[in-house]
């Protein structure tokens, strides 16, 4: 089994909906179930079909997490020396130079990125063409849309 490489904040989001789903979500879920259980025949029972459909998502998400978890590559960056290069964890500070405007990006790993919260996946077009690279360099993103040229304004390790 390969390991995925996460960021430690990341690697806490995820241990905090593991904790929900297990602590509170899955307990509604078996009282809901119990609930509809005495409301008499089960085949014709719409409370408890969407209580046990619920289950299934739920026990399905405590699966998927715990997997994750458990493949993860943990890397926190505030415990790197910064070297003012572009590496996984960092948060970058680009200026998109045709458009003359400002971005900040996380590079995280692909089970954290969510791009309206600024992290965006290793594997994505910018990062790849960010990765290595240092404060001042500028970069040719060679995206879907087009080649778009960026320049390193800062790179934070936090």
């Amino acid at each position: 089994m390969s390991t995925i490489p996460m960021t430690a904040k990341g690697a806490e989001r995820l241990r905090e909906e593991l904790s929900r789903l297990k602590s509170e979500d899955r307990p509604r879920i078996i009282q809901a179930i119990a609930e509809a259980r005495e409301h008499g025949d089960l085949k014709e029972n719409a409370e408890y079909h969407a209580a046990k459909e619920q289950q299934g998502f739920c026990e399905g998400r405590i699966s998927e997490l715990e997997a994750q978890l458990s493949s993860a590559q943990i890397i926190d960056i505030s415990k790197m020396p910064p070297s003012g290069k572009v590496v996984f964890g960092v948060t970058v500070d680009l200026l998109e130079l045709e458009a003359e405007k400002k971005v900040t990006y996380q590079i995280v790993g692909d089970l954290e990125a969510d791009i309206s919260q600024g992290r965006i996946s290793i594997s994505s077009p910018v990062s790849r063409a960010l990765i290595g690279k240092e404060e001042g360099d500028e970069v040719i993103v060679k995206a879907p849309g087009g080649d778009k040229e960026y320049e390193i304004v800062a790179v934070h390790y936090k």
